[in-house]
């Protein structure tokens, strides 16, 4: 694999692991709840990027892709919940 594509893969994390970290701390200071779900929507995100470094760069004999796929379908899900929930209430 090329240095290029690793190294983009690993920004990949990077970002989303410091989106989720950015997310947490507000949260933690305004108590907004659609900041929860975002939250967890980009650590879920971050398991993501991390399954794909895993799978295409550390361990490339083993295949991720369904659990790369869960994730994802997670994170999505999660967001789209708390969008749900908040509109519900307000």
């Amino acid at each position: 694999m090329s240095g290029w594509k690793a190294a983009i893969y690993l920004l990949c994390l990077l970002a989303s692991a410091g989106c989720a970290a950015l997310l947490v701390r507000s949260y933690l200071q305004t108590g907004g709840r659609l900041l929860l779900w975002s939250a967890g929507c980009f650590l879920l995100l971050a398991l993501n990027n991390l399954l794909v470094v895993m799978d295409l760069l550390v361990i490339e004999s083993v295949d991720f892709l369904v659990f790369r796929r869960l994730t994802s379908l997670a994170a999505v899900s999660m967001l789209i919940l708390g969008f749900v929930w908040e509109a519900e209430e307000s």
